[in-house]
Parts: structure tokens; C-alpha cells; sequence
């Protein structure tokens, strides 16, 4: 629905604007909320057994602490000088104000304009009732004023340290996205109407899916975002052909079956982030870069990895190298002949690489030749909202929670990284499932984001410790294998691949991450962001990406400086990859001397939680 402008505005509300929010069969209605009641009523049950039982704790009170304890420290700063506090109280109520009397002048007939606009990319507030009803008009208008005024008291507390300025500008967020009055059925006019019009029937689906999601979550709530049931991994997502060549503890070798007569002399190995499934990569035939790579001449080895249970614990970031990119390596080269191998690493995976690559240096094992990130930190400076869930005291919190069972749930990772985008990842959802109540549609992406992993506690902890609380990685302070590595020991070509839209590894921050590698590093920017920066086929024709030579001095010269190329940067990684090394040998059928252990894409991808 298009915005409507103020000119459209009716001094009140006619008869037929106020007739749709009327019931019109009670009877139905209340039948209907009392259906609704009995399943909220099963909502609770499927809350509280495991709570019973023992099977879970409560961990809301420690992300609640947090937030607690960061806006104590928002309001002493604002509270400690009375004039100051006297200054935001009255910004607040001149805001106030303003709405108020431009309220009164509509309704009196006055055209006059809004006291504040919603953003432009803020789809909340697109029915035309919000700007045509008086009241919802009023509410829409008083919510945004008391969400920017929130916001403005962050940005504008100089006595808070930056980090504690970052997790306050993030909690006020995530609080103003939850109280919207888009997200509540009273006071969003689509919903009010769509509850009348059904005489409630919505929220009685809505909450036979809300207990249905909880039931799913085993006491927490699970929150769908996609008709999952039309996916099946192996059968029509994740479906490039390939056999399982090698496995060991933390991870299966997937080899992938050639389809032209000639490839590449270097193998390519791709390094996804255990955080998530490597299938981001290969979530249909249309949109996969590993039957893309099949298709330019690339001998395409994946790491599949474990998603890990309580056996896994003490698996550090060592155990993963050594159990997956060296195993990794080894089985290129047990399956090729090959010693030279290309790399890539996607995201955490990257970073994992990166300090594979470091400590290999050190040990004399050079069978790397190129390596390419995907949306890789290895410095932390600029790292983005998710360096909120990282101090000293929530870090010790999490390793608490991962003792007992020597992993984090998925369930907590997919959570935080809804977080960071919760107008886009969770609210729209709660609004269409649970009050709306109606099913989401298929897709692919939505289905891989639900696919959650668990991270084993010695390895996430050494990741989070490491890297986003410590900066370890750049600052050659990280220490593996007995050996404290560095950066600058990697000397190999470097293809560095940010994404501009990028809320889990900023551009920015991948641009810093640069200058502490050993060797050339050529810096690339594709539009959009973590996902589709990278997903980004050549046959789509969508975004661009930026590319000009070395990634040297400020961050945002050297955007204003880079040629903007239309399309893909598929293509012209293939080149910077062929201009390493384009000798050709004949196809290899996948396996190890005939053996094979199953078909691609392998057991341990098919593990949900």
C-alpha cells in the first residue's frame, strides 16, 4: 500500500472508516477468543514442562541484566546534571507537543505536516490509515518522536565509553522495534481490521502456531520465518553433485563431480563458517557458487562441518584446523596429486583460515598458494553490533552455560544474529505468524538461516575471546599450537571480499583487517550485504561491486577513488584466480583411489537442532 499524503487527511473519521473496526458477529468473536485461549493455554504447557522437567534454565535473565546494568549507566549520565536532565525532559515534551497541536489543527481541517516522518525504508507504517485516522496517525507520530529522542540521548551522552555507548544505541533499538505500535493488534489499524473482519479467527491461528513454535523449540520459541517442510537438503537445496571423500571428527570432505573435460591444475578448498551451513553456498542450482566454480574448471573441495553435541567440547581452534583444514588438505591431495591448492573462506570461517594459514607458515606448510575471503574479519575494531554480546562479563556468562553441555544451543546464536536486523528478522515475522496467523512462504534463504548449528564451548570460546574481545588475530597476540602466529608471516595473494550493506563483517573493518597481511591483498566491495554480497550470481545482473587496487589509506577515500563495475564480482575473481595460475589438466572423478563414503552433500550437514 503507498504512503498517503497529508493533503488526503479528512479532518475525522468518516462512518465507514469507523464502521471496519466494529465487530460484527460478538458471538463468533468470543467463541473464537476463547479458542484462542485454549491455545495459549497449550503455548504455556509446551513453555513449562521442560521447565519442569529440568531440561532447560532460563538464560533471559542474564541478556536482561546486561541491558539493566547499560541503561543505569545512560540514565546516571543524564540524571547527574540537573540542567541537563531538565534539557532532555523538555526535547522530549516539545516533541510531544508538536504532535499534539498538529493533531488538533488536522482535526480542526488545517492541512499541516507531520511533526516527524517515518524514514523512507521503514515499511511499519504503509496502510493509509496511519496517516488517515486521527488516532493512529497520533500514535504513529508520538512513537517515532519518543524513538528518536531515545536514540538522540546515546548518541549525545559524552560521559559513556564507546562500548558501553555501542551496546546502549543497540539495546534502545531492539526496545523501540518491540514497543512499535505496528506490533500490537489495538494499535496497528491492518491488524485491528484484519481481527475484526475475521471476528478473530487470526488470532486463533496465530496462536495455535505460536505453541506450535514454542513445542518446536522445546520450551523456547522457535520463530519460523519460512515454509520449511517444502525443503529437503540433498533433494532440491544443497544439490550439486559430489561425493563425501573424507571424515573425521569435526568434519566431512566434499568433493564435487567435474563438469568439463578439462580444470584447473590447483584444487580450490572452501572454508565455510561452522556458525552456519556450508550449503549458503549451494542453495540451488540458479544461485550456487560451488556449481559455479564447477562450471569455470574448478576441482571444488568443501568442508562440511560436525554440528557438534557434547563429544565436541573441548574441540578448540586448534582441533579444527588441524580436523579440518589440514584434513581438508590432505584429502585434496590424497584425492588430486595436488600439493598447490587454492583456498577460499566465508565469514568465521575465514578468520579460522587465516589463522590456519599464520600458524602453517610458521610450521613450513606452504600448500595454500591463493587465498580468497568472503566477508572475513581478522581485526575486530569496527566490528559491528555483534561485538554487543562480547564483554568479560557476558563472555564468562556464555562459557558458564556451555559447561554442562559442552556446546551453545543454535538456537542462541540464530537468536543474536536475528537480533541485529530484529525490524527485518523477527518483528515482521511475529506480526504475519502470530497475530495475523498465517503460514510464511517457501524460501531457500529463510530455510538455511533456520538451520541452526551449535558451537562447541572450547572453540567458541577461544573465537569470541580471541577475536572479538581481545583482537588477538591482527595484533599478533593470538596463540595456537604453542606458537604465538602473525598475520604478516601470511605472504600469498590475498582476494579480500567485503560487502557494503555488511552488519556482520563491516566494510570497514574488513578494510583495516588488510594491512596485516604479508602480501599483496586485492580489496573488493560487492553491493548488498553478508549474504547476498556474496550470493550474487553473474546471470542475475543484481548489484556491482568496487575494486581499485590496494586497500590503503582511508577507508572511505579509497570507496569515492574505486571503479564501480555493474553485475557480479564472480567473473573477476575467476580472473585474479586464473592470473595465479591457469594450467589446465584433465577432469578427476571424485573419490580416493575409487573410494567413496557416500553421496554429497554427507551426514554431518543433515544434523538439525
Amino acid at each position: 500500500m503507498a504512503k498517503v499524503d497529508d493533503s488526503d487527511k479528512p479532518s475525522g473519521d468518516s462512518p465507514s472508516s469507523v464502521e471496519q473496526y466494529l465487530v460484527k458477529d460478538p458471538e463468533r468473536f468470543a467463541l473464537n477468543m476463547a479458542r484462542m485461549i485454549e491455545q495459549a493455554g497449550k503455548a504455556a504447557s509446551a513453555w513449562a514442562e521442560p521447565r519442569e522437567k529440568g531440561e532447560l534454565r532460563d538464560t533471559v535473565a542474564e541478556p536482561m541484566a546486561d541491558m539493566v546494568k547499560t541503561f543505569s549507566k545512560l540514565t546516571e549520565y543524564w540524571l547527574s546534571d540537573p540542567q541537563r536532565a531538565l534539557e532532555a525532559q523538555t526535547r522530549l515534551f516539545s516533541g510531544y507537543l508538536d504532535v499534539w497541536s498538529k493533531s488538533i489543527q488536522r482535526m480542526g481541517g488545517d492541512e499541516v505536516d507531520d511533526a516527524v516522518k517515518p524514514d523512507r525504508a521503514d515499511k511499519r507504517f504503509l496502510d493509509p490509515e496511519w496517516g488517515r485516522n486521527a488516532f493512529f496517525d497520533f500514535l504513529k507520530q508520538a512513537y517515532l518522536v519518543t524513538a528518536r529522542w531515545a536514540g538522540d540521548l546515546v548518541d549525545h551522552a559524552d560521559g559513556l565509553d564507546e562500548h558501553t555507548r555501542h551496546k546502549a544505541g543497540f539495546y534502545v533499538k531492539q526496545v523501540a522495534n518491540a514497543i512499535s505500535p505496528s506490533n500490537f493488534i489495538l494499535t496497528n489499524p491492518e491488524l485491528f481490521r484484519e481481527t475484526v473482519a475475521s471476528n478473530g479467527e487470526n488470532l486463533v491461528r496465530g496462536m495455535k502456531m505460536f505453541a506450535e513454535d514454542i513445542s518446536a523449540g522445546k520450551g523456547d520459541l522457535k520463530l519460523r520465518q519460512a515454509d520449511y517442510s517444502s525443503f529437503e537438503i540433498g533433494k532440491n537445496i544443497a544439490m550439486t553433485p559430489g561425493k563425501v571423500v573424507g571424515r573425521s571428527d569435526v568434519a566431512e570432505i566434499i568433493q564435487y563431480t567435474p563438469t568439463t573435460d578439462k580444470v584447473l591444475k590447483r584444487p580450490l578448498l572452501i572454508c565455510p563458517p561452522w556458525i552456519n551451513k556450508f550449503y549458503i553456498l549451494d542453495l540451488n542450482p540458479q544461485k550456487s557458487f560451488i556449481r559455479w566454480a564447477v562450471e569455470q574448471g574448478h576441482t571444488v573441495f568443501v568442508i562440511s562441518w560436525i554440528n557438534p553435541d557434547q563429544r565436541h567440547g573441548l574441540k578448540n581452534w586448534e582441533a579444527y584446523i588441524r580436523e579440518g583444514l589440514q584434513y581438508g588438505l590432505d584429502t585434496v591431495e590424497q584425492a588430486t596429486g595436488e600439493r598447490e591448492v587454492n583456498a577460499i573462506g566465508y565469514c568465521v570461517g575465514g578468520t579460522l583460515l587465516a589463522a590456519a594459514l599464520a600458524l602453517l607458515a610458521q610450521e613450513g606448510d606452504h600448500r595454500i598458494q591463493s587465498v580468497t575471503f568472503f566477508t572475513t574479519q581478522v581485526d575486530f575494531t569496527y566490528a559491528g553490533d555483534l561485538k554487543v554480546f562480547v564483554d568479560e562479563d557476558q563472555i564468562k556468562a556464555l562459557e558458564g552455560a556451555m559447561k554442562d553441555k559442552g556446546y551453545l544451543d543454535g538456537t542462541k546464536m540464530a537468536t543474536a544474529f536475528n537480533m541485529l536486523r530484529s525490524g527485518d528478522l523477527i518483528w515482521p515475522y511475529v506480526i504475519n505468524n502470530y497475530m495475523r496467523g498465517k503460514e510464511p512462504t517457501p524460501f531457500d534463504l529463510l530455510y538455511w538461516n533456520a538451520d541452526s548449528t551449535r558451537m562447541a564451548a572450547a572453540n567458541h570460546s577461544f573465537y569470541l575471546r580471541n577475536c572479538y574481545l581481545e583482537n588477538n588475530l591482527s595484533q599478533g597476540r593470538m596463540e595456537l599450537a604453542g606458537r604465538t602466529i602473525s598475520l604478516a608471516d601470511v605472504t600469498i595473494p590475498v582476494y579480500n571480499l567485503a560487502a557494503r550493506e555488511d552488519h556482520i563483517a563491516p566494510a570497514r573493518s574488513v578494510f583495516l583487517g588488510c594491512q596485516y597481511f604479508g602480501g599483496d591483498v586485492d580489496y573488493v566491495v560487492g553491493g548488498s550485504g553478508h549474504i547476498a554480497g556474496v550470493v550474487n550470481p553473474p546471470a542475475t545482473g543484481k548489484y556491482q561491486f568496487w575494486s581499485n587496487g590496494k586497500p590503503v589509506g582511508d577507508f572511505d577515500d579509497w570507496l569515492k577513488g574505486a571503479v564501480e563495475t555493474s553485475g557480479s564480482w564472480w567473473p573477476h575473481w575467476q580472473s585474479w584466480i586464473e592470473a595465479k595460475d591457469d594450467t589446465l589438466v584433465a577432469a578427476r572423478k571424485p573419490g580416493i583411489s575409487g573410494r567413496v563414503l557416500e553421496d554429497a552433500p554427507g551426514s554431518y550437514v543433515k544434523v538439525r537442532v
